[in-house]
């Protein structure tokens, strides 16, 4: 407490803010697997399962628009604890037996989750823009880039939950309790009035009016499309599918998967010159690198065989573990550089309404390609998606130092 104690207010508030979005990704990770394995076991197809997610990602879009002029109203302290309190609602809607979880029941609880995410999310990237003056762009980035690789990480830590806790309402509850403390903490610890506009933005203000921001959405559309078009259904499904794994080995491998990346994500900039600020080519060599090493792992390998990609981890190790360490992070770097300090939550609610809705698009992708055309499929799909977001990302400005 001591050491706490003598924490600047902003690195406090930080800790909180990343604090409340650890805890908040833990129990989405969870949920979203418990949902793909539950309905998955019940004899679903991959394009129904997919389905369940459609309120979940249209929710997400909404809630990113909206909730980017809501927060720069009221304050990302309010609209983080709201997302927290969703959240919470989400939990114990999927605590009741298990004959009650029906389709509508179980989208619903994906719709509030949905809210919920992107209003957590959308509040914990906008806090650090308003934690770290403009000038420490280097500061930026490596706080960014630690709550971007956390993230991850946790994420994957929640899958592997997910599948462990399949079928165990009362480890449910007991996530839905743990989250309900913390958001009580954070209503009475989190600053207030933090991210509030000092003039009340108009709801006409709702899309973004900066060419770079729009770019970079564009790009950030596409980006995790094509993540989500073969992780998200095609991979679990296709694992528990072709080799017979169990919800234990299904959520432990894409939980071990998922961490990797996000640690190694978090330690930010490389070098001196990276960290002071970064410049627009790099997230274009990233995925170009990124598009090019993916259909190597494209081919359907026999039953009995790790799945693809899984033995190959050391072919293109530079490759790899630049692209892996900078895509997604320095995405969320630029657009809180890009973002304006005053109502800086509307510009982060576009870009991740793009976000959103390139999951949703992924998503739908996911269950209807793996379906008709498996995995490789998938792969190749993705691919050409990360492709098009390389393309579009020449059009980024570049920072000057």
């Amino acid at each position: 407490m001591h050491a706490l104690a003598r924490l600047t207010p902003e690195v406090r508030q930080y800790l909180l803010v990343t604090g409340n979005y650890w805890a908040f990704t833990l129990t989405d990770g969870a949920l979203r697997m418990l949902v793909v394995l539950h309905f998955h076991s019940l004899g679903y197809t991959p394009l129904a399962i997919a389905a369940l997610f459609l309120f979940y990602e249209i929710f997400g879009v909404v809630t990113n628009l909206l909730g980017g002029w809501l927060g720069a109203r009221i304050g990302l302290n309010r609209t983080m604890n709201l997302g927290l309190a969703l959240q919470v609602l989400a939990l114990l809607m999927l605590t009741v037996p298990a004959a009650m979880l029906t389709v509508p029941w179980v989208m619903g609880a994906q719709a509030l989750s949905g809210i919920a995410k992107d209003l957590n999310k959308m509040s914990a990237k906008s806090a650090i823009k308003l934690l770290v003056p403009d000038s420490r762009q280097g500061t930026l980035y490596r706080w960014v880039a630690l709550l971007t690789g956390s993230k991850n990480a946790l994420k994957g830590v929640g899958f592997f939950l997910g599948g462990a806790l399949l079928g165990f309402a009362g480890a449910v509850l007991a996530m839905a309790l743990a989250l309900g403390a913390i958001w009580l903490a954070s209503l009475a610890l989190l600053k207030q009035d933090l991210g509030r506009a000092k003039a009340k933005p108009k709801f006409r203000n709702l899309l973004s009016k900066s060419r770079a921001i729009n770019i970079l959405s564009a790009a950030r559309l596409f980006l995790f499309g094509a993540r989500d078009l073969w992780f998200v259904v095609a991979l679990p499904v296709y694992l528990a599918t072709v080799f017979g794994w169990d919800f234990w080995w299904v959520g432990g491998f894409l939980a071990v998967w998922i961490i990797g990346y996000g640690i190694v994500q978090m330690p930010g900039p490389g070098d001196h010159r990276q960290a002071q600020r970064p410049g627009a080519g790099r997230p274009r060599r990233l995925r170009l690198g990124r598009a090019a090493g993916r259909p190597a792992g494209g081919h359907r390998p026999r039953p009995g065989q790790p799945p693809a990609g899984t033995d190959g981890a050391d072919r293109r190790p530079a490759g790899v573990r630049r692209a892996v360490r900078g895509h997604s992070s320095l995405h969320s770097y630029l657009i809180v550089s890009y973002a304006q300090e005053d109502g800086v939550l509307l510009d982060v609610g576009f870009y991740y309404m793009s976000n959103a809705l390139g999951r949703l698009l992924g998503t739908l992708l996911s269950g209807w390609v793996f379906q008709g055309w498996g995995l490789a499929a998938c792969l190749w799909l993705s691919s050409a998606f990360v492709l098009l977001a390389a393309l579009i990302s020449l059009g980024l400005p570049r920072h000057r130092a």
